[in-house]
């Protein structure tokens, strides 16, 4: 009678395990992979504001020696407003893809005017620039790693079974925008 008794504890104790435990540990592991998803967008984030700071001050310097790049500086302004409005990660993202193959031409156009190319505070800006660069770089990277860990997670065994339900749903990876994939002429263009 008490083997019984016995066997009765250790089944309940397993059902509780299934029907209590398992639900809990998958909803903790999809919150912990959303915030890392989150966090990842975050340090992003915080990069691109360091580069969307930056304009301003690159654009007013930019302006002095290269007046007649009047409608690529005004893009690049514009692009920033947009990129400040925006209310969600993914319009973030998608002013970030517009605004980095600006950057791009603007940095060229000291190539381009040698007076500029001396100037001490476009030197400056051109150094801090290329380092948010490389942060904003590797700042995606560790993002669409997060995204892939996460949606791998939502749909995998167990979680795909506990994702819906509790609202867990795939997230976008970054992509570059499709101007930034086309191959650039940057001489051709000053």
């Amino acid at each position: 009678m008490h083997s019984e008794t016995m066997e009765t504890s250790i089944l309940l104790g397993l059902i509780f395990l299934v029907v209590i435990a398992v639900p809990i540990g998958t909803y903790n592991g999809l919150v912990s992979r959303r915030n890392g998803v989150d966090n990842a967008f975050a340090s992003l984030d915080a990069n691109l504001q360091k580069r969307f700071d930056l304009i301003p001050n690159l654009v007013a310097t930019v302006k002095g020696y290269a007046a007649h790049e009047r409608e690529t500086l005004e893009a690049v302004v514009q692009l920033r407003g947009e990129a400040l409005r925006a209310n969600s990660p993914a319009a973030r993202l998608h002013s970030d893809g517009a605004i980095a193959p600006m950057m791009t031409q603007i940095l060229a156009l000291g190539e381009s005017y040698p007076d500029l190319k001396a100037s001490a505070n476009f030197e400056h800006l051109q150094r801090a620039l290329t380092e948010i660069e490389e942060q904003i770089s590797a700042s995606r990277r560790a993002f669409n790693a997060a995204v892939n860990d996460y949606n791998t997670a939502i749909e995998s065994f167990p979680f795909n079974l506990f994702a819906s339900p509790f609202g867990f749903a795939r997230r976008d990876f970054y992509a570059a925008a499709e101007t930034a994939r086309q191959p650039s002429d940057l001489a051709g263009q000053f």
